[in-house]
């Protein structure tokens, strides 16, 4: 499983700002595009849906085509994850791509979940939580072996706390937010890539004037 993230030298993903803060830069869009190529599966968390609405697609035509051609979908399977599963029906995710997204929530979420199924597949996977074993165990049964995760910081905590994840991909930005930071690459939590058991670093290199940092678990 990968986590991917473009942040700032001090580990926020945006600012205050109603307008969304861009982290990074049209090189480094087309590597994450790439990468997204390469999986079977894109994730977020419903933070992202509200604050980003993205698609989740495979935006290069050439990509897709060869993905086409090799027997898969032209854009891997979206999955959001949403312990209330209070998500709005009129997010792109839910209104473009060549299939439906599926949201992992849990059963108090399923209960309010306002997505009807021809928007999402709605999977509750616990009471009050979403038990992500559980999800990426329902995500392997669904042929899902490489799952990208985008965001945001509340997932990004879930996976990397609970030891699931196999490598990051962060693209850091060259300045500081400070007190203009809004959400963050991760928040407080009991992590195991402590000092003792560090991920290792397999790529450093400059997109423009973007550092892309990418580690892996031994």
């Amino acid at each position: 499983m990968i986590v991917s993230a473009a942040m700032s030298l001090d580990g926020f993903l945006d600012d205050d700002a109603p307008e969304r803060l861009v982290l990074s830069n049209a090189a480094d869009f087309d590597r994450v595009d790439a990468v997204r190529a390469g999986v079977d599966a894109i994730a977020v968390g419903a933070g992202t849906v509200r604050a980003d609405d993205p698609r989740l697609l495979v935006r290069s035509r050439e990509r897709r085509e060869a993905r086409a051609a090799a027997g898969r979908a032209p854009s891997p399977l979206r999955v959001v994850f949403s312990p209330s599963g209070d998500l709005d029906p009129r997010a792109r995710l839910f209104r473009t791509g060549e299939d439906r997204p599926v949201v992992y929530t849990s059963a108090a979420g399923l209960r309010e979940c306002r997505l009807g199924p021809e928007a999402a597949e709605v999977v509750a996977t616990a009471e009050r939580e979403v038990d992500l074993e559980a999800a990426l165990a329902d995500l392997a049964g669904r042929g899902v072996e490489r799952l990208l995760v985008e965001g945001g910081g509340v997932v990004h905590t879930a996976f990397f706390s609970a030891d699931l994840v196999d490598e990051a991909h962060l693209a850091v930005a060259p300045f500081l937010l400070g007190e203009r930071g809004g959400a963050r690459f991760v928040y407080a939590a009991g992590f195991p890539q402590s000092p003792d058991r560090p991920l290792r670093l397999v790529e450093a290199r400059a997109i423009g004037e973007i550092a892309l940092l990418t580690y892996r678990r031994d």
